[in-house]
C-alpha cells in the first residue's frame, strides 16, 4: 500500500516512525511519503516537508507565521493530488492535520487519524470535523474512548506507543557515562522542550536552579531538531549537554526538571522523579487559559486524574520555585517512592506494549482492500 504519514513535532516523528516499522512487517509492499523527521527518514519515509520547519507554538507565534503555514497547506494538498495515496496517516498536529483530512475526504482518500488532538482539553468543537473527516481514529490514551463516545463516534484505543519505544532504548550506565564524558556524579536531568522558543524561555530558569546543586552533574538533553549552537548559548558553567540521546539519559537521572509535553510522560515511564515546566506568551497563556478544560497540564496527572507530579506554570515557574521542589525530589525518599509507585500504576493504566502492532493491524484490516492497484 501507499501511505502518506503527516507528523508535525518530534513526538509524532517517533511514534509515526514506529507505526512505519510495524507496518512494514504486515505490508512488505509498503510505500511511505511522509511530513516528518529523520526517524521517519530512517524506516525508508521520503520526507517532503521537516518538522522542524513546520512547529509553531502559541497564538502570537501562529499568527505571525501564518502565511509560511498557509502556504505549506497549499503545498500539501497539492503533493496530495500528485501523489495520491491508499490512506493518509495524521499524527496529532490538528491545526495543520484537521485541514488536510478535510481536503482528503473531499477528494476522497481514506484518512486515518493516529494520536487524537488534545481535543478533550480544548475545541472540542473539532469533534464534529473529525466525525465527517476522518474515518478511522486511533486513540492512545484510555480515556479517549469514553470522551468521543459522548459524541457518539467509535474510535479505537490501542495504548500508548511510548511504551514500546522505552522498552526497546537499554543502555549500560558506564558506557552511557564514558561516551558523553559525564563524571561519577548523580545526574539532574533538564528537558527543556523542542522548540526554540520554549527553551529559550525555560532553560535559562532550569539551569540558573540546578546549578545550586554542586554535588550532582547537571545534563541537557538536546532536542534533534535545535542545533547545539542553540544551546550553548545558556550554557555558562559546567553543565553537559547530550542531544538525540534523551531515553539514555532518563534511564540513569536522579531527578529531571522538564518542560510540558510529552516528554513528562516518557520521564515517568523511566521512573524518573520530576518537576514539570510551562511558560509561554503571556498573550497565549491567557487566551489559553480562557478555553482548556482540564485540570492540569501534564500528561501523568491528566491520565492519572491527580496530582502525581509537581507542576510550575506562568509565574509560579521561577527559579526559588524551581530549586525548591528539586530539593525535594532529590531529599526525601518519601516523596519519590509515592511518586515512583504512581508511574507503575500509570503504565498499567496506558494498557502494556504493541500500541504500534495494534494501530498496524486496524489500518491494513480497514483499508487494505482500498489499495490502488
Amino acid at each position: 500500500m501507499k501511505y502518506y504519514i503527516i507528523a508535525g513535532e518530534a513526538s509524532g516523528d517517533l511514534h509515526a516512525s514506529n507505526l512505519m516499522l510495524a507496518l512494514k512487517k504486515v505490508d512488505t509492499n509498503a510505500d511511505f511519503r511522509c511530513w516528518g523527521g529523520d526517524l521517519m527518514s530512517a524506516q525508508g519515509g521520503k520526507i517532503v516537508k521537516h518538522y522542524r520547519d513546520l512547529a509553531f507554538m502559541g497564538f502570537l507565534e501562529v499568527i505571525s507565521n501564518l502565511k509560511t503555514i498557509l502556504k505549506n497547506i497549499d503545498f500539501c494538498k497539492k503533493d496530495l493530488q500528485e501523489n495520491r495515496p491508499d490512506v493518509l496517516i495524521l499524527v496529532d498536529y490538528p491545526g495543520f492535520n484537521l485541514r488536510i483530512a478535510e481536503f482528503a475526504h473531499q477528494n476522497n482518500i481514506k484518512v486515518v487519524y493516529y494520536i487524537s488532538p488534545q481535543i478533550w482539553a480544548w475545541k472540542q468543537s473539532r469533534v464534529e470535523k473529525i466525525k465527517r473527516f476522518v474515518d478511522e481514529m486511533l486513540v492512545i490514551l484510555p480515556f479517549e474512548k469514553d470522551f468521543y463516545k459522548q459524541f457518539d463516534y467509535e474510535v479505537d484505543f490501542v495504548g500508548h506507543p511510548l511504551l514500546d519505544a522505552i522498552e526497546s532504548h537499554k543502555s549500560s550506565e558506564e558506557t552511557f557515562r564514558k561516551s558523553n564524558f559525564l563524571n561519577d556524579k548523580k545526574i539532574i536531568a533538564l528537558l527543556p522542550g523542542s522548540r526554540k522558543q520554549e527553551i529559550s524561555v525555560i532553560l535559562p530558569l532550569m539551569l540558573e536552579a540546578a546549578a545550586d546543586f554542586k554535588d550532582y552533574q547537571v545534563v541537557i538533553a538536546g532536542a534533534p531538531s535545535v542545533p547545539a549552537s542553540f544551546y550553548e548559548q545558556f550554557i555558562k558553567r559546567n553543565e553537559k549537554l547530550i542531544q538525540n540521546k534523551t531515553y539514555e539519559l532518563l534511564q540513569h537521572t536522579e531527578a529531571a526538571l522538564v518542560t510540558s509535553g510529552t516528554a513528562t510522560l516518557e520521564t515517568a515511564l523511566f521512573g524518573v522523579p520530576q518537576v514539570v515546566c510551562y511558560k509561554g506568551n503571556m498573550f497565549s497563556y491567557y487566551i489559553a487559559r480562557q478555553l482548556i478544560k482540564v485540570k492540569y497540564i501534564s500528561l501523568v496527572n491528566l491520565i492519572m486524574d491527580r496530582v502525581i507530579v509537581k507542576e510550575l506554570i506562568q509565574t509560579d515557574l521561577n527559579v526559588r520555585s524551581l530549586q525548591i521542589e528539586l530539593h525535594i525530589l532529590l531529599n526525601s525518599e518519601t516523596y519519590r517512592k509515592e511518586m515512583t509507585g504512581a508511574y507503575i500504576e500509570l503504565k498499567k493504566v496506558l494498557g502494556g506494549p504493541g500500541a504500534s502492532e495494534r494501530a498496524s493491524l486496524i489500518i491494513i484490516d480497514k483499508f487494505g482492500s482500498h489499495a490502488i492497484t
